[in-house]
């Protein structure tokens, strides 16, 4: 994890409680890598634990510890020491909380939105919408990524309507999917027509470049016959498939 920077007593954490946060890592500055705000300088802050097992996963260090040590990647944090990192002051005011999946967290995750609201930071969480959200601060943004059947999640746990349904809802969802061929359209598009779901990002699934740039191409005309936005993965163009960056 990256270390605690240390701020002046005007910058202590404002929050009435220390609440604690299960995460994985917090990373930046950076630039989001996918979807609506693609490019933006941020920060990250990578929540553990997930409630979904997609055979593809990327970050399958925040909850699969038959391959990791969750004593080596799990860190508890107090509220107080993530606003000590985050506000450092050559810091971008954009935060991007990511996973595993946050919600999974949601009461310590308000606390902390809230305190930085107040300080004019921008905030997104992405999410599988597979969880309600009832968090009394929300973000600015959701970027909600439902798992299409090639995650091999079943489809009872990856597809919750009352989810989809509450963060669509809520004015601030952006919904991005994950997808390996055109084949996978058939399955989109049925679920943006059953939930009215706007705007869709396609985001091919890669760790590499070769693969990446590969499925950009073979994705891009039925993307925008659809209307939908394709998103690539800038971060792997970048980085590869490093952490951290």
């Amino acid at each position: 994890m990256a270390t605690r920077t240390r701020l002046t007593p005007a910058c202590s954490w404002p929050g009435a409680t220390d609440s604690t946060l299960w995460i994985s890592e917090m990373f930046g500055p950076t630039f989001q890598g996918e979807g609506k705000n693609l490019g933006m300088p941020c920060m990250f802050l990578r929540t553990a634990g997930c409630n979904l097992r997609c055979t593809w996963c990327d970050t399958p260090y925040t909850w699969d510890w038959s391959r990791f040590d969750r004593r080596q990647e799990v860190h508890c944090t107090s509220l107080a020491d993530i606003w000590h990192h985050l506000l450092a002051p050559t810091h971008p005011r954009n935060l991007v909380i990511t996973g595993g999946e946050p919600l999974l967290q949601q009461p310590s995750l308000s606390e902390l939105l809230a305190a930085l609201h107040t300080h004019g930071w921008w905030t997104e969480i992405e999410t599988a919408g597979t969880l309600v959200p009832s968090m009394a601060e929300a973000p600015r943004q959701w970027n909600v990524s439902p798992k299409l059947a090639h995650s091999g999640n079943l489809q009872a746990q990856r597809l919750v309507p009352d989810a989809l349904c509450a963060l669509r809802d809520s004015g601030r969802a952006v919904w991005k999917f994950v997808v390996q061929s055109e084949a996978d359209f058939t399955e989109i598009d049925k679920l943006v027509a059953r939930f009215n779901l706007a705007p869709v990002y396609v985001s091919p699934e890669a760790t590499d470049q070769a693969t990446l740039t590969q499925r950009l191409t073979e994705l891009a005309a039925a993307t925008v016959a659809r209307g939908y936005y394709l998103s690539p993965r800038l971060h792997i163009s970048v980085f590869g498939n490093q952490r951290g960056v």
